[in-house]
């Protein structure tokens, strides 16, 4: 019952955001294919769903695999281009030498309070103390699971330099972080810092944090582009042409980094399924891609491993190189190892009836 509490406040929080028209049409960012709205009739439909809700494996039953981060790992890999999952869509990427973290999130609960709320599956692979100085932590919207108030005010002594959307900086500075460590950007705007450059690019979402916000700060993916290898990073989006463009203009790419998970019908434009977040990687003429927003939050009505599974699947139909290493485990940009499915375990050790029907 507890659990089904936590939804029905994600619910009614996203439903606040789709319902709330407070701010002027002229005050807001909008999307490039969609002008997303959610009328009461949907709104309904969604808190209908999480009410009749019946779902065997919303969290997972036993500890996730997680390979601890050390200073001496970190330190291995310095020569590398190297990303590592750290949960949900926060990835800290080494890159030219230099650390670049995306959208952190530390906190116990995705939620603005800490009592109540969407609560992770596993402890962080790394301690703040042991994380490195970051050249740049990057943010893709302003949503709880990806910009996290505490996690920017520990964060900030260790940050050279924080690059946002438009709009958003002005909740740092409001959390201590001071203007001149922050750059806001705008659709195919970029920044450079040393070798490495930074361009925001389309996505399709919204924005918001509170009743009276909704649309008035930018969303963005982003290209992170060094010497000699790009990344691709989605943010939250639904799946659009807009894929294809970035790939286009800014690819190819040498590792893809998107957003699978926490999709569903009811909420399609603005949350990719599992077959649309492979596609995207193809429009985006990824080498390889990540699966990221999985495995750490319970955000939907999916069950936990739903994301990992049907992307493997679309993967293997499509001829993708996925890549699905287990929290904290070192990914090579330029030679990627195979990884495992590792999920699958837990679909073995009793919830096999739960696969048959992905």
């Amino acid at each position: 019952m507890k659990k089904r509490c936590w939804l029905l406040v994600g619910v009614i929080g996203m439903s606040i955001g789709l319902f709330n028209s407070c701010a002027t049409q002229s005050e807001k960012f909008h999307n490039t294919e969609i002008d997303y709205k959610a009328g009461m009739g949907k709104i309904v439909d969604m808190l209908g769903a999480y009410v009749r809700a019946e779902r065997a494996a919303p969290v997972p039953a036993e500890p996730l695999p997680l390979q601890s981060i050390t200073k001496e790992i970190l330190t291995s890999n310095e020569t590398q281009p190297t990303v590592y999952r750290l949960g949900h869509s926060s990835i800290l990427i080494q890159l030219d030498g230099e650390y670049v973290l995306t959208d952190p999130v530390f906190s116990d609960r995705a939620s603005p309070v800490q009592w109540l709320g969407p609560k992770r599956f596993h402890p962080l692979p790394l301690s703040l103390q042991d994380l490195p100085v970051l050249k740049t932590v990057i943010i893709s919207h302003d949503h709880y699971d990806h910009l996290d108030k505490a996690s920017v005010r520990t964060l900030d002594k260790k940050v050279e330099h924080f690059i946002v959307p438009t709009g958003v900086g002005r909740h740092l500075q409001d959390w201590g972080v001071t203007k001149d460590k922050i750059t806001e950007l705008a659709w195919w705007q970029s920044f450079s810092i040393g070798s490495l450059q930074f361009t925001a690019t389309p996505a399709q979402h919204f924005s918001g944090r509170g009743l009276t916000d909704r649309d008035k700060t930018l969303w963005a993916s982003w290209v992170i582009a060094g010497r000699d290898v790009r990344i691709f990073f989605s943010g939250d989006s639904g799946y659009f042409g807009g894929f294809r463009e970035i790939g286009e203009r800014l690819g190819p790419f040498d590792l893809t980094l998107i957003e699978t998970g926490a999709y569903n019908d009811l909420w399609s434009e603005v949350h990719m399924k599992p077959e649309e977040s492979v596609q995207a990687h193809l429009d985006l003429r990824g080498r390889a891609m990540v699966p990221i927003h999985n495995s750490t939050f319970d955000l939907a009505l999916h069950d936990w491993f739903e994301p990992l599974e049907r992307a493997q699947l679309a993967a293997e139909a499509q001829g993708v190189t996925l890549l699905t290493p287990i929290i904290g485990a070192p990914v090579n940009v330029h030679t990627p190892a195979p990884t495992q499915a590792w999920w699958r375990e837990f679909i073995r050790h009793g919830q096999s009836e739960l696969a048959a029907g992905l």
